[in-house]
């Protein structure tokens, strides 16, 4: 076993595609699998983008791609199958003496890793490599730990050359600096922390591209007393629901002046076209609507006070998600730390969090009932 553990933009799909050419004409493989998340990402990634099989072929040695077939025909009567881990019970039969698996993290089925390797059997030395951004799962533990696993490792950077500057502008500072950098850009391991309410494998099941047309929105706030370089930041979470489905929507927080986090906020609201501004006065108690009414009087608020503790208010959106509830609409690398970094122990003030669990709360607790498991709240 071969396997790629890398940031995004390495180059981990040129890799295996390389890989696949290099044992197919040199004889070693003659009846290859290619292993997709779905079926579209194995054509449009894997066979036909920009650093699949077919790029890396030379214009006169072109294989035979026949797309209805899920094959692709060498010259020399080698073959690859397109496989989608969406669909296990296709690995079930076929046999194959080489494989090409890319973001086995995103599989949905553990069991299609399964069928696979039942099939790996043919020829004196049947191999596989693994392409994937890492994520805390157990195949990706245990194709680490196995003896018979040959690991390399590799960040985002080390492909710079390649990659537009845009990217670097846009994507890759929204990561820098961030735990979820870590794995998103370094291509490391991220472990869970014991007694978190959130793991990063539980977000990534709730989180969705776009969001539905919201039956309401709210711009949650969990102001910092003060804006100095060492203060808390202020929690300026957007979040909607649509029946008994919640949206985070966008994460606006940062370290603001009450200036600052006023107009951020209330820009969120018309942008949004929000129904409220909420925000915890525990800390500044009236000086918190004041702020906003001189910023614009018009904006609707609506004051909360936290009068229990921070896991017991954290714990029902906790639950909401593990129910598949609440949705992240996109990734927010700084909230998802804290969500997945929070044991409810530690000294810190986690504002982001604080902020999207009133949100949350005002839309999905507030003045109705709920289940939540065996509890109605």
């Amino acid at each position: 076993m071969w396997l790629l553990l890398t940031g995004r933009g390495f180059g981990k799909t040129r890799a295996g595609a390389e890989w696949v050419r290099a044992q197919v004409e040199g004889g070693a493989c003659k009846r290859m699998a290619i292993v997709a998340p779905t079926a579209a990402d194995a054509r449009d990634v894997m066979i036909e983008g920009e650093s699949g099989v077919l790029s890396c072929c030379p214009s006169w040695d072109k294989p035979l791609y026949e797309p209805s077939k899920r094959r692709i025909t060498w010259k020399n009567g080698a073959m690859a199958t397109t496989y989608s881990a969406d669909e296990p019970e296709r690995l079930r039969g076929p046999q194959h003496d080489g494989a090409w698996c890319d973001e086995v993290a995103s599989w949905r089925y553990a069991e299609a890793w399964d069928m696979l390797m039942f099939g790996l059997r043919l020829g004196d030395n049947p191999r596989c490599v693994v392409t994937t951004t890492p994520k805390p799962k157990t195949l990706i533990r245990d194709l680490i730990s196995s003896p018979t696993t040959a690991v390399i490792r590799g960040s985002t950077y080390e492909n710079r050359p390649n990659l537009a500057g845009a990217f670097y502008e846009q994507i890759v500072k929204k990561y820098e600096g961030t735990t979820l950098g870590q794995q998103e850009l370094y291509g490391d391991m991220l472990e869970e922390v014991p007694g978190a309410l959130w793991t990063r494998e539980l977000i990534e099941k709730v989180r969705i591209r776009t969001a539905p047309d919201l039956k309401r929105v709210v711009v949650a706030i969990d102001p910092a007393v003060t804006a100095q370089k060492t203060s808390d930041e202020t929690g300026i979470i957007v979040a909607g629901c649509l029946g008994e489905e919640g949206y985070v929507l966008e994460d606006l927080s940062g370290r603001y002046t009450p200036q600052q986090w006023g107009r951020k906020a209330i820009e969120a609201y018309y942008r949004w076209k929000a129904d409220a501004v909420i925000a915890e006065v525990n800390q500044g108690g009236d000086l918190v609507e004041a702020n906003l009414r001189t910023l614009d009087p018009s904006v609707s608020y609506r004051a909360v006070s936290a009068m229990r503790g921070k896991v017991v208010r954290a714990e029902p959106i906790a639950s909401l998600y593990e129910q598949g509830r609440i949705h992240h609409v996109g990734i927010f690398p700084e909230l998802e730390d804290q969500l997945c970094n929070w044991d409810g122990d530690t000294d810190w003030s986690p504002d982001r969090l604080d902020a999207m669990v009133h949100g949350l709360s005002e839309l999905m607790l507030h003045d109705r009932t709920i289940s939540v498991g065996s509890v109605s709240l």
